[in-house]
């Protein structure tokens, strides 16, 4: 036993030498180049720094990318001297960097390898794509199902791999359903905010360091300069995570302590959703069933932006969806994919408009047309001939409700005698958030909110299936728990109304003494039987699904 120990002994001290002269050997030949040479056996490489090159470029040069101090990138390398060597530098310089070479051994670079095997978001083949290792993911979003549990992760986070922070804060976003990221650098921290079911929450605070590594990990994956630092960029990559791709698009601006991010999550799984799970009542959904079924004519959804417009135009399409018809699409940007439709993105830098596009598209034989927003009037007169001559066109406007679209088409110079027989119908729509079934209270209203109701549902048309009303009327609001995140709503379900366009609003649009007004269009519309958005708000609120106080915060005071 003891011969084995005394081997043992002279083993390890054999390797200690032969270690101890590789590293003289590497400080020989930085001496001989002036240049520095460091002992790296123990240091750890930034992961976002060693992302500038691919794992198979470094080990093919022997050398690792693995600090960045200022505007320089640190360099080790076996042997400075190597083509390969030179090629990399090249491709940082482009970056915007500044070079200094370090002469390190080879076990200083197979301990800077390491990081690579951290670098869990790995770039793909196609620039911009990463792919989020599906047990690490799974791992961090069985840890982060609320905002308590993600905040505690990241301020426990403690590992020279930055870069995992960053993974943490993605599988939060994704697990919470959050539609955007929000990181902004103040005077003392960096706060991190979610974008859930359309309103900011607080995650956490960052810390300074991590908020740097992010910043150039997100300006790399998004294809923006690195080293510019004053001026807006934008960006775009794709995560690629089961067997779902989520494109994310990037904003950075500067701000007064720093660069501000601004992240979208575009997760495909948020638009498949069937017409029916949109939040429509069941009066409504018949007409836009009727309505989208036409040959021709043109449909518009109205609304500000992120009112769920394109959610609601893609569930059309889907929905009416064959291999026997040819469905094009003109959208800024693009999205979502969808399969089986051809969709085009604007370019005006090509000249490719909304106007430019939808008379290309007309040459391509559709039935059916998607417009992504008619903005002036030479798009709204090509969409009016589309819809006019055997085309069903899908298009989104700005106007505060569904009798705004007649008088804004008719501003942009449109002539009644087409608008009329053009348009079958427009849709207006906001959302609104869905109380938590887990917590949500009940609440008794007030006799006054009681009256009011009672008036306001008397007065709806006879397709609407009206709730029982007594004299004590019930209806819900949020409390909060920890299914919720502690804020009383979960998913959000659009309120909307619909307008029709019959004969009778054809021959108020068409009467040669004055153009209509919307208060006009409106009072015929409701005397034909339209609700409005006001009406609809309340029947979720006596149905239990949103609460008055969250209508009125997005509609305005209704009782």
């Amino acid at each position: 036993m003891f011969e084995n120990d005394k081997k043992s002994q002279l083993t390890e001290m054999i390797k200690k030498t032969q270690l101890a002269a590789e590293e003289r050997e590497s400080e020989r030949l930085a001496k001989s180049l002036n240049l520095k040479y460091a002992d790296l056996t123990k240091v750890s490489a930034q992961t976002d720094v060693l992302e500038l090159i691919s794992e198979e470029e470094a080990k093919e040069a022997l050398c690792a990318p693995f600090s960045i101090q200022q505007k320089t990138v640190l360099l080790a390398c076996k042997n400075p001297a190597l083509d390969s060597v030179k090629k990399i530098i090249e491709s940082i310089k482009s970056k915007g960097y500044e070079i200094e070479m370090i002469v390190v051994s080879l076990r200083s670079l197979e301990n800077l390898w390491q990081g690579y095997r951290f670098i869990v978001s790995r770039k793909k083949e196609i620039t911009g794509g990463i792919e989020i290792d599906q047990n690490r993911l799974a791992e961090i979003m069985a840890k982060v199902k609320t905002i308590s549990s993600l905040k505690n992760e990241i301020d426990i986070f403690n590992s020279p791999y930055i870069s995992q922070i960053f993974e943490i804060i993605i599988a939060g976003a994704l697990t919470m359903d959050a539609s955007d990221i929000h990181i902004e650098p103040e005077e003392t921290t960096v706060r991190l905010r979610y974008r859930l079911d359309g309103v900011l929450q607080d995650i956490s605070d960052l810390r300074e360091h991590y908020y740097r590594s992010i910043l150039s990990r997100i300006k790399l994956l998004g294809g923006m300069k690195i080293n510019v630092h004053t001026a807006p960029q934008d960006g775009r990559f794709t995560i690629k995570t089961f067997d779902v791709d989520i494109e994310v698009r990037v904003s950075i601006i500067p701000s007064a302590y720093g660069e501000t991010i601004v992240m979208r999550l575009l997760n495909p799984k948020t638009i498949q959703l069937d017409l029916k799970d949109l939040g429509f009542r069941e009066d409504d959904l018949a007409i836009i069933e009727e309505q989208i079924a036409r040959p021709n004519g043109i449909i518009l959804n109205t609304g500000p932006t992120g009112s769920g417009k394109t959610t609601t135009l893609y569930a059309f399409l889907r929905r009416i969806y064959n291999p026997e018809i040819k469905i094009i699409t003109i959208e800024d940007p693009i999205e979502y994919h969808l399969k089986g439709i051809t969709q085009t993105q604007v370019n005006p830098v090509r000249n490719y408009t909304f106007a430019s596009g939808l008379r290309s598209i007309l040459r391509q034989d559709p039935d059916i047309i998607l417009v992504g927003e008619i903005r002036d009037n030479e798009t709204a007169e090509i969409a009016m001939n589309a819809a006019l001559t055997g085309h069903l066109v899908f298009s989104t406007l700005h106007t505060n409700d569904a009798c705004g679209t007649v008088p804004r088409l008719l501003d942009m110079n449109i002539q009644p005698a087409i608008l009329a027989p053009a348009l079958n119908l427009a849709i207006a729509q906001r959302l609104v958030r869905k109380l938590c079934p887990h917590c949500k209270e009940a609440v008794e209203a007030t006799p006054e909110q009681a009256k009011k109701i009672k008036e306001l549902v008397e007065k709806m048309p006879a397709r609407v299936k009206k709730p029982e009303l007594r004299d004590k009327i019930t209806f819900y609001k949020s409390k909060g728990c920890e299914y919720c995140n502690g804020t009383g709503y979960k998913g959000r379900a659009a309120v909307a109304e619909l307008l029709v366009i019959d004969r009778d609003i054809q021959n108020l649009i068409t009467r040669s003494d004055k153009m209509p007004t919307a208060a006009e269009i409106k009072d015929l519309a409701i005397k034909k039987g339209m609700t409005t958005m006001e009406d609809d708000a309340i029947l979720k609120v006596l149905a239990g699904l949103t609460s008055l106080s969250e209508v009125e915060n997005v509609l305005g005071k209704i009782l």
